[in-house]
This record gives structure tokens, sequence and C-alpha cells, in this order.
């Protein structure tokens, strides 16, 4: 008598099911509706300023940011890649864009033969002061005058809580 194949086993199933999906009462509507036409919106007015003013994108002008912040104006790609949360490859992309008008070098990892880093030029700092001022502008106008009278440490948690 031939024996039956073996069956994979079934992932582990929770001991009750989980609760239906209930709909979203009309405060709760409200707010991610505004969440989502923020999220949509917010990102193109405050790139189109920058790239008007300055000719830099929102991720050029934080990978310019993260390194002025770094020690030694220095981060491994891959610390900058998931830093922003994008692949390597599309933060390899926008390094090259910035490493072509002088704001960024790459230099070889001298521990490790496969890992780059991106430095911040002297150029690439002075860009980044010229464009701080009126993108802090840009922000305060489109984002932090409309939160008068929110909790903003509570509102910084819940937004880092989406990002994580």
């Amino acid at each position: 008598m031939a024996t039956a194949p073996s069956v994979p086993s079934r992932p582990s199933v929770p001991s009750r099911p989980p609760e239906p999906t209930r709909p979203l009462d009309p405060t709760e509507e409200a707010a991610w509706r505004a969440l989502a036409r923020a999220m949509v919106r917010l990102p193109r007015i405050l790139e189109g300023e920058l790239e008007a003013e300055h000719r830099l994108n929102m991720s050029e002008y934080f990978v310019l940011v993260n390194l002025s912040e770094a020690p030694d104006r220095s981060m491994r790609m891959t610390d900058l890649a998931e830093r922003a949360a994008v692949s390597l490859s599309g933060m390899s992309r926008v390094v090259d864009r910035l490493v072509r008008g002088g704001l960024v070098e790459r230099t070889k990892c001298p521990s490790d033969a496969r890992g780059t880093f991106a430095v911040l030029t002297d150029a690439g700092l002075a860009r980044l002061k010229a464009a701080y001022p009126s993108h802090l502008s840009s922000v305060r106008r489109h984002v932090i005058d409309h939160l008068t009278g929110v909790d903003l440490e509570r509102f910084a948690a819940a937004m880092n809580a989406f990002a994580d």
C-alpha cells in the first residue's frame, strides 16, 4: 500500500479569526481622505518650488541634507538608500545626477571593496545652504503653519509610525 504524498504544512493560523473590517466613521474617513490628499499634493508643491528656485528635486535635497549631517559629510550608499526608503539602484540614480552636477562625489569604502560612499562636496554644501531658506519657508507655509494647536510631538510620532 502506497503512502500519500506529504503535504506542506499550513502556515500557523491565529487562534481566533480577525475581527471583520469595520467601516471608518465619518471623522476617521475625513482624516484618511485629508491625509491621502496631502500625500499626493504636498510633495508636488514642495518639489515644484524647490525645483523652480534651486533646480533640485526632493530626492536630491534629501541626499544633500543627510550628507551634510553625517560625519565627514559622507554616508555609505546602502545607508543613504535605507534612510530614504528607496532601492539602492534608485539612490544610485539620484547620486549619479548629483555627481554630474559636482554636488556629490563617490568614493570607495577602504574596508570593503564592494562598498561605496557618497560624499558631499563644498559645492553641494553651498547649494544646500542656498536652497535651505526658501525650502524652510515653503515647509512652514504649506505644512507647519497649518498645524497650529496640534500636538506636534504626537503628530511626528504618528507620521514616523507610517514611515516605519
